[in-house]
């Protein structure tokens, strides 16, 4: 059998620049392939692939680092903006791997695609004009506004199998609907790889989900419609991964993956995929920790939520549980897109559901929006007359941008505190996240079970049983929607929309205005003292669920991503404080008075105390925002202490220098009450796998002693002596 080696070499043909310029790529014989001496799993050939010492590397599943060679970065843009500013204060010339810059995220939803598009062109301009011109000097492409979402960007033009991308967003594994491994890390990790330094990934452990001869690997998805094979249908599918925790997930190469390939043209890494496709799917008789059998022909279509997307819910039976519930059954606004669900057959299957309530007579009862993924597929739901019929039944086409997924939405019908349902295709549903209300009972489904539930108005409409009344008076059923996957004609890829950086950039400047409010040049954190943590006061003891969006919320903060001072106005303020139930409401311990959490931290920094978090399980998931870690580190906070971690963000926290630990008990996170102070000794001898002390001292003159685990290893120890990983990387340099 042919050497994994070799396929990886042979497929390592990287688009360098715009949608057609291609070099290639040589890669390291992957000699751990062979001295594992056993049957690999398809991510471990991927992953194993790109190790930066294959011989050497130590490898156990959920245990060891491995040091990888990612062939590409890609940032959204709203996280490349401290992405790009970490790297200018690397003092590197260009980046090492090809990057490009996305502008995905700041374009507000408010009137219809043109109108937002160009208002956003106009506010924006700074932030859009620093993020091209630190592209044009540092060699990273620059798709500009209007463009599309990231993720679609990547699946039309970067990801192909046997790819391993990073990107600084928490959904890039959607590349693995075509064969790749792509994972969604924070700023700082992109810059590391941005600058020629090995990428860290504690190796994951394997989960497969088997169901009618297709399989998902790293991470299982949940349950969604079943008819979702094509290629963008499994990048659906890779994308939610990410929403149960999984590093990421990739699909076994196939015939379908060849034929997206070709029709974006990509023909010649088709080609060469089919060469080796025997090489491109797991071993038989590999390993795998966890293996899911799903029986695709009892799966019904289900709609999960409010507030978190993994409540799901039978579309046949969601109406009663939400009257049981006391949630709003009337459906207020129907949105459909984002990267999770704007592909050319997501947008035709949903503009079949249309046509046949249009032939009745019947628009949408609810509001209607439709965000297309990217200008080619906006271009060709256009040509294709799909654009037209879904605003025909209602709809309006918002720009090709992220847009109400991630809080730009500028929502005028309803006021703050308004109790509503919203039903998205999107891939989250956290309190308030889509429009910053958090009375919005937000619901995530397929396209077309939103448009059918938008046209019908209520969450108690069953599309496949139920039957709507037409113009005429006659009751008819609703029949499942069918759509080309790809369009027949080719492609239109509409605007030219990208920007390849020069070969000499040299006369290239990057301006950044000591007075602007939307950017800020970085200044170093403080390195470690040497000294253990004494008398650290709680900032906020919070309860239940905390994700990015509770710790550095999106919206109307994403204009703030590149101003770290003004962005950690936000800190922590969706997050419940446990002594009061409220959010953004904390005890100062000094005036005894109660505030806003970044008040506090901000008094604490002012008058030099030292201050912690204490979390509960899971604690930052959601979105790959290195802010959430950023803002407590520039507001003073030392460290984080919580049940568990969600993966991305324990590493960001880590890069930024702070500790990000656990409770060796769970039980010890009621010993400790928001009045105590804490103390964490032993980081003098802080190595991996040694647990840290922490006493807890209680204002009645009491002390408990708890231990708390940590994940650091050496390399990472070092990120927090030097006060963060891009002061370690500094130091490296001299």
């Amino acid at each position: 059998m042919a050497p994994y080696s070799l396929l990886v070499t042979r497929l390592q043909k990287e688009r360098q620049g715009g949608r057609r310029s291609c070099s290639w790529h040589q890669a390291t014989p992957c000699s751990s392939l062979h001295r594992l001496n056993r049957p690999l799993t398809l991510s471990e050939k991927i992953v194993y692939g790109h190790l930066d010492d294959p011989a050497g590397q130590e490898i156990e599943r959920g245990k060891t680092y491995l040091r990888l060679r990612p062939d590409r970065v890609a940032m959204q843009g709203a996280t490349a903006q401290m992405a790009m500013l970490q790297f200018i204060s690397s003092g590197l010339p260009k980046v090492a791997v090809p990057s490009t810059i996305h502008c995905d995220h700041l374009i507000e939803a408010q009137l219809g695609g043109e109108k937002d598009l160009r208002r956003a062109k106009d506010i924006n301009q700074e932030v859009y004009n620093f993020l091209a011109t630190a592209g044009a000097k540092y060699g990273v492409g620059f798709w500009r506004p209007g463009s599309g979402i990231i993720h679609q960007i990547i699946l039309e033009n970067y990801a192909y199998p046997g790819v391993l991308l990073i990107g600084t967003d928490s959904h890039t594994p959607n590349g693995g609907g075509l064969g790749g491994i792509c994972i969604g890390v924070g700023g700082a990790d992109a810059v590391d790889v941005m600058a020629g330094i090995p990428w860290e990934l504690k190796c994951p452990k394997v989960r497969v989900g088997m169901a009618a001869g297709w399989w998902l690997q790293l991470g299982t998805a949940g349950t969604w419609d079943p008819g979702l094979l094509c290629s963008t249908g499994m990048a659906t599918i890779c994308n939610m991964g990410a929403e149960i925790g999984a590093t990421t997930s990739v699909f076994p190469y196939n015939h379908r993956m060849k034929k997206y390939l070709s029709k974006t043209g990509r023909a010649d890494i088709a080609n060469l995929a089919d060469e080796f496709k025997d090489h491109l799917v797991p071993d038989p008789g590999c390993h795998y920790d966890q293996l899911i059998e799903i029986n695709l022909s009892e799966l019904k279509p289900h709609i999960n939520g409010p507030f978190t997307p993994d409540l799901a819910h039978p579309v046949a039976e969601v109406g009663k549980v939400a009257e049981k519930e006391g949630w709003p059954v009337d459906i207020r606004v129907g949105l459909i897109g984002s990267c999770t669900n704007s592909s050319y057959e997501d947008m035709g299957r949903s503009a079949a559901v249309a046509k046949q309530a249009l032939a009745h007579g019947l628009k949408c009862k609810s509001q209607f929006t439709i965000t297309p993924g990217s200008e080619q597929i906006r271009a060709t739901i256009e040509r294709d007359g799909y654009a037209q019929v879904l605003r025909d039944v209602g709809g309006i086409v918002l720009a090709n941008a992220c847009g109400p997924c991630i809080g730009q939405w500028d929502r005028k019908d309803i006021k703050k505190g308004e109790k509503n349902t919203i039903v998205t295709s999107y891939n989250r549903n956290f309190t308030g996240r889509n429009d910053a209300n958090p009375e919005t009972h937000a619901f995530v489904t397929s396209p077309e079970i939103v448009t059918a539930l938008a046209i019908a108005g209520t969450l108690k409409f069953n599309p496949e049983t139920d039957y709507l009344t037409g113009k005429d008076g006659k009751k008819f059923k609703l029949e499942a929607p069918d759509a080309d996957e790809l369009p027949k004609a080719e492609f239109d890829p509409g605007q030219d929309t990208y920007q390849h950086p020069p070969k000499d950039s040299s006369g290239q400047h990057v301006d950044v205005s000591p007075t602007s409010q939307r950017l800020q040049l970085l200044e170093p954190f403080d390195k470690w003292d040497g000294k253990d943590l004494e008398d650290l006061q709680i900032l906020i003891k919070v309860k239940g669920k905390c994700t990015t969006d509770h710790i550095s919320a999106a919206g109307p903060w994403l204009k703030f991503r590149g101003h770290l001072d003004n962005i950690s106005n936000n800190l922590l303020i969706g997050a419940i404080n446990i002594e009061n139930g409220k959010a953004n409401s904390v005890r100062n311990a000094v005036t005894q008075e109660f505030g806003p959490v970044p008040d506090t931290a901000r008094y604490y920094k002012k008058h030099g105390i030292r201050w912690v978090v204490i979390g509960d399980e899971n604690y930052g998931e959601g979105s790959s925002r290195e802010h959430a870690a950023l803002e407590p580190r520039h507001l003073g906070g030392r460290a984080i202490i919580t049940k568990s971690f969600a993966r991305i963000h324990e590493t960001n926290l880590k890069k930024q220098g702070l500790l990000p630990l656990t409770f060796a008990d769970p039980a010890d996170y009621n010993k400790i009450h928001p009045v105590d102070k804490l103390t964490i000794q032993g980081l003098k001898d802080f190595t991996p796998g040694k647990p840290l002390k922490c006493i807890i001292k209680h204002p009645n003159g009491t002390q408990e002693t708890i231990l708390l685990n940590h994940t650091f290893n050496e390399t990472q120890i070092e990120w927090f002596r030097a006060g963060s990983a891009l002061n370690r990387m500094k130091e490296l340099q001299k």
